[in-house]
């Protein structure tokens, strides 16, 4: 007998993404399926090795020299490796915590490399769910493990995915899976409902020489179908980027966050004493123009294709 399909959104729920830019799917993950990704996650913090390390910081300011852009980090779509929180090292990059707790984040091509993961990401349920989305031919890229340390873990200031994942017109859309619980305390999601639909893709992250930084973006600021956004040329909406209201989103262990990659969303610093591990991976539509300048470059292969 043949397998059903897997199951994509509803109607409701299709329904309160395309107005709040976010979708909170609790039990999306078996707690069996949570288990195997933390094992191997935590397998994974405990043999890297620090002997070629370069010992690169992850930072999640906004500025244009805030951002990493060495070529360990420009280099990682097609690898898998580890960036340091910023708090973890000293002015003289000693590490100042357990090399285990002193990682921000693993990325960017766990959805190939790592076999449980890449089980996970390239599931039916998510090409299920990006058929659901009105994807075409959807491709997946940045998949990552962003642990938010006990104590250390840095606060991710106000920011569309899209400014980092560009495509004209913008595509991207967050998978964010929940391996711990989320709370306030240990620095879970916040959302500015609606603001999917306020706020176009005004700037674009890419790499400039010596690394990488911010540029204008002269393509596109929404997404086909609402190229011109509710407010005119801008990209701005009734309120400033300032003035958005923020919903917390605490979430329990296996829940699934869908994110519009026009959606402002941020988080706070873990002050807990329990960890924030999440894995998170971007789905674009492959028909898009995806360019040289953006500063995650496909591997030789392409991005991986989510068609199960």
């Amino acid at each position: 007998m043949a397998t059903p399909p897997a199951p994509g959104l509803t109607p409701s729920q299709l329904d309160f993404f395309d107005t709040n830019g976010y979708l909170i799917i609790p039990d999306a993950l078996p707690p069996s399926t949570v288990s195997t990704l933390l094992a191997e996650t935590h397998k994974m913090l405990n043999e890297f090795s620090l002997d070629d390390h370069p010992m690169t910081k992850f930072s999640t300011g906004e500025g244009d020299a805030a951002h990493v852009g060495d070529d360990y980090f420009l280099t990682s779509g097609d690898k898998v490796r580890f960036f340091f929180e910023e708090a973890a090292l000293s002015p003289t990059g000693c590490l100042l915590k357990p090399k285990p707790q002193s990682i921000n984040k693993i990325g960017h091509y766990l959805h190939a490399l790592s076999p449980a993961f890449r089980k996970m990401s390239l599931s039916p349920r998510n090409a299920a769910i990006a058929r659901s989305l009105r994807f075409r031919d959807p491709r997946v890229l940045q998949s990552m493990v962003i642990c938010k340390q006990p104590e250390i873990g840095g606060a991710v200031p106000p920011h569309q995915d899209s400014t980092f994942l560009y495509t004209d017109p913008p595509s991207a859309v967050g998978w964010w899976y929940a391996l711990e619980d989320a709370t306030e305390g240990n620095g879970c999601l916040s959302f500015a409902s609606g603001s999917h639909k306020r706020c176009g893709v005004r700037r674009r992250f890419v790499r400039k020489e010596g690394g990488t930084g911010f540029m204008e973006n002269e393509g596109s600021k929404f997404p086909a179908g609402d190229a011109n956004g509710p407010n005119g040329v801008n990209g701005h909406g009734l309120v400033s980027e300032a003035e958005e209201v923020y919903t917390l989103g605490e979430v329990k262990a296996g829940t699934l966050v869908l994110i519009h990659g026009n959606l402002l969303h941020k988080s706070e610093r873990n002050t807990s004493e329990k960890s924030r591990f999440i894995y998170t991976f971007h789905v674009i539509e492959g028909e898009n123009t995806y360019d040289e300048r953006n500063w995650l470059q496909p591997p030789d292969e392409g991005f991986s294709r989510l068609n199960a």
